[in-house]
């Protein structure tokens, strides 16, 4: 009996090592959430994907840990923002990895920001202007309209890297296009009275929902991107922003909401968390519920109504 066994565990051995590259999960690291739920949208059980963040965290903050290189290290697809959103963490990442099929240039290699039109492009760049990033604003995944330019070059990726496959791919990206723009039409309809709405926000990061949703962005609260504001800043903004016509203040799932609340409670204007991306609150548990959140947040917010913080 236990020889019976052991002859059966290596047949099985044997056949787990001589999987075709049909059968194999393709190994896909994602740098940020959305790209993650982007990928197991269009990859189904066809891929492994592993997440490198969080919602919680700012994806400009990361520390290159021995578990990013390892799971780098095995990667066949690497699928990051690009536009320098990682340039603090993933060049270190790539270096000690070892691994040149997903370096940038290679063919495992996937930025999703050369795929959509890039806005705030610098015209000059100074560190005395902050952090700026010389792409221009990589904070793409703000709008609806760049993931759905960005699945398509996706799965595209995909087939590429896994031709036997290739037919699968399509069909789930055929399949996710038609849910994406149902769902898209109906947010869009219901987002109409948002059009023209002034805000406040924390960080430029929202200038891509803004050009989806036609909202405006008076001022922000950090006086040069990546700077955090003063005391005295602080006072500036809460005697500036009633001037302006805003509606309400808007900040991250990622940031700290001190300064906000403070200016919220000050100029009685809400301060509205928006979830980054997929996961940043109990509602947004995948793409499509990520920017319906996003929506009924706002409306919330021009309703006076701060809403939840989770």
């Amino acid at each position: 009996m236990k020889l019976a066994k052991l002859a059966l565990l290596s047949l099985c051995l044997v056949a787990a090592g001589q999987m075709t590259p049909a059968e194999a999960a393709l190994s896909v690291f994602a740098c940020e959430p959305e790209w993650g739920a982007l990928a197991t949208e269009l990859g189904g059980n066809k891929v492994d994907v592993y997440v490198a963040t969080t919602a919680k965290q700012d994806p400009h903050q990361i520390q290159a840990r021995p578990s990013l290189i390892a799971r780098v290290r095995s990667a066949d697809l690497v699928a990051c923002t690009g536009a320098e959103l990682e340039v603090g963490w993933m060049p270190v990442v790539f270096r000690q990895s070892g691994n040149a099929k997903v370096q940038p240039g290679g063919p495992g290699y996937f930025a999703a920001a050369d795929y959509v039109r890039l806005l705030e492009v610098p015209n000059r760049l100074d560190r005395a202007d902050g952090d700026v990033h010389a792409a221009g604003n990589p904070h793409i995944q703000t709008s609806p309209k760049n993931i759905r330019l960005v699945a398509v070059a996706l799965g595209k990726k995909l087939a590429t890297l896994d031709p036997p496959n290739a037919a699968f791919y399509a069909e789930r990206q055929k399949a996710f296009l038609q849910k994406w723009d149902e769902a898209s039409a109906k947010r869009d309809a219901k987002a109409a009275s948002l059009k023209g709405v002034n805000i406040v926000a924390q960080h430029r990061f929202w200038i891509y929902m803004m050009d989806w949703l036609g909202m405006k962005e008076g001022l922000t609260i950090e006086p040069k991107p990546g700077v955090p504001p003063g005391s005295a800043h602080i006072a500036e903004l809460i005697e500036s922003i009633p001037k302006q016509g805003a509606k309400m203040i808007l900040f991250t799932s990622y940031e700290d909401a001190r300064a906000a609340d403070t200016i919220g409670e000050r100029t009685k204007i809400p301060a509205v968390m928006l979830p980054a991306t997929v996961g940043g609150s109990a509602a947004a548990t995948d793409l499509i519920a990520l920017y319906d959140d996003i929506v009924n947040r706002l409306l919330a917010g021009l309703g006076g109504h701060a809403g939840a913080r989770s």
